[in-house]
């Protein structure tokens, strides 16, 4: 059988087509299925993943060992730099050579942008995206629009409103690129202060699919016309002066008082972690927040289905 992603390697929402979507959400749903009724199966047995994660992670990196695992493959796990190669001088191209002759696949996550495009460049075997820095986070955004569609059955036209650390959050230039490839009319709110915006070639793109754009710093106007409020943390790790961190670390908290005027079926989403109290702990339990249930769960799905497809038939 074909792989029928058409995909070697993944690493950018520019790679996935409204095409490769509709079979991705397909097969997550059988996977889920699946894991349901029997926890997995071996359809990956004899395949090797290498997650090399030379920036920590604890949910990027467990899922997608999870998923392998689930899939009956075996795992080459990495999760930092410490004790590698790499501190001893050797290459990150030499290191992606290593492994591409151990592993059937490369999971890589980076603090550098684009180090998983030159991994994807160099390396044997298929090579998944894991975050490459303030660059993009392709099966984080698949697995989030995943979960919209699956939210929002029979709507045809939602507003998005992508709240936060919009110039280093590599999840939400990853989602915005996405969602329009849903088949769903997307109009998007992207709220930031000045100093943190949405880099404006993403806007740029995103206007290009024919989905409004408002930019605006202020949450409270935006709630109340929202089906999706996704909230990101301010990244601590891309300031260099941490005094300035302090500063805007707080600056939209949603709370309860915060959603007084949100529509009944607004939901609540997170890329996690949730860092600086961005969203208060009492909507951890909120009927909308899903943040730590559907959103969370789909991302082990969706990375069981990306890994069957691009895997099962190499």
């Amino acid at each position: 059988m074909k792989n029928s992603l058409f995909l070697k390697d993944l690493i950018s929402s520019d790679d996935i087509s409204s095409e490769n979507l509709t079979v991705i959400f397909e097969k997550a749903r059988e996977l889920i299925s699946l894991v349901k009724q029997k926890g997995g199966d071996n359809r990956l047995q004899g395949r090797i993943l290498a997650a090399l994660f030379f920036e920590p992670s604890t949910r990027t990196f467990s899922s997608f060992i999870t998923a392998m695992q689930r899939l009956g493959g075996g795992i080459i796990p990495l999760n930092g730099m410490q004790n590698t190669s790499i501190e001893k001088g050797e290459s990150f191209e030499h290191t992606i050579r290593v492994f591409s002759s151990y592993a059937d696949c490369l999971v890589v996550r980076h603090p550098q942008v684009g180090m998983p495009q030159i991994a994807a460049l160099v390396a044997s075997v298929p090579v998944i995206n894991a975050g490459d820095g303030i660059g993009e986070h392709p099966s984080q955004a698949v697995y989030d629009c995943f979960t919209i569609v699956s939210r929002f059955i029979g709507k045809s036209r939602l507003t998005v409103s992508l709240i936060g650390d919009l110039k280093n959050g590599r999840t939400v230039h990853s989602l915005a690129k996405l969602l329009p490839k849903t088949g769903l009319k997307i109009n998007f709110n992207f709220v930031s202060p000045e100093v943190l915006k949405m880099p404006p070639e993403i806007t740029g793109y995103v206007k290009s699919k024919n989905c409004p754009v408002t930019e605006t710093d202020d949450l409270l106007s935006v709630v109340g016309k929202s089906e999706v409020l996704y909230v990101t943390r301010v990244q601590k790790e891309r300031f260099s002066d941490l005094g300035e961190y302090e500063k805007i670390k707080n600056y939209y908290v949603v709370n309860r008082k915060v959603l007084q005027n949100s529509a009944k079926d607004t939901v609540i989403m997170h890329p996690l972690p949730i860092a600086a109290g961005e969203i208060s702990d009492d909507l951890d339990d909120y009927p909308g927040s899903l943040y730590l249930r559907q959103q969370l769960q789909n991302g082990l799905y969706i990375r069981m289905a990306l890994l069957d497809l691009i895997l099962r038939d190499q």
